[in-house]
């Protein structure tokens, strides 16, 4: 029993050192730059904290289809103004909800006036479509958007959802693309995207459990993606 009860300290002892150590992210060791993407999910932010980080900026979830306003917005975006991070806003795209609708719930949102950079719209689901109705309800989206905020959004879409559904189609776009390799993504059309987002278990201080992270590609920055205010 004694041996049983050393073993179980021994351990709790290497769990609590463990967990002291610091985790040696990608900012640590890059000169890129570097930013972060959340919602409600990541519950309850040390704004403070997350401002005293290598990141430089953050994207918002704001809102999703019709109806759905991500709980955490308005609260993160005034505490991350409120400690200097540059701030964008994304909608999660639906295909097979009326784009006006969506239109209405994302601006209502997503107020110009809030904003560091540009909107951006997460495309992840073709939602049952065949891919030319879900580019034709794709695309009529953007346009909105644009003649909403006068100016193209940011699109973020996955490697194999980009080659499979969009292929050629987004050359006129600033494109995020997430890819959980150690590899920076190859598209089968060598889109020159400017974000790639590598991780979606990465760690900062501020931040309770995981958090999406990305990065700009090559010599792009950070003033490439910057909401034009007219």
């Amino acid at each position: 029993m004694k041996r049983i009860l050393t073993i179980i300290i021994c351990t709790l002892s290497f769990i609590s050192v463990m967990a002291q150590q610091p985790i040696t992210e990608c900012e640590d060791t890059c000169s890129h730059i570097h930013g972060i993407d959340l919602s409600h999910y990541q519950g309850n932010v040390f704004w403070e904290t997350v401002g005293q980080t290598k990141m430089a900026y953050v994207y918002l979830k704001a809102t999703e289809g019709g109806t759905r306003i991500d709980a955490k917005y308005k609260q993160n975006i005034d505490l991350a103004h409120k400690y200097g991070i540059k701030v964008g806003s994304y909608h999660f795209y639906r295909p097979k909800i009326a784009q006006q609708t969506q239109l209405e719930n994302f601006m209502a949102q997503c107020r110009p006036e809030d904003q560091d950079l540009l909107p951006m719209i997460d495309v992840e689901t073709r939602s049952g479509l065949s891919v030319e109705d879900f580019r034709d309800s794709l695309f009529t989206f953007l346009h909105l958007v644009e003649q909403a905020y006068k100016q193209k959004p940011l699109i973020y879409t996955g490697a194999n959802f980009y080659d499979a559904n969009l292929l050629g189609l987004l050359h006129d776009y600033k494109v995020m693309i997430a890819q959980y390799t150690a590899h920076e993504p190859v598209l089968k059309d060598d889109l020159d995207y400017v974000l790639w987002q590598y991780t979606g278990k990465g760690r900062l201080n501020g931040i309770n459990g995981y958090v999406d992270k990305s990065r700009f590609m090559g010599d792009h920055k950070l003033r490439e993606i910057r909401f034009r205010h007219k």
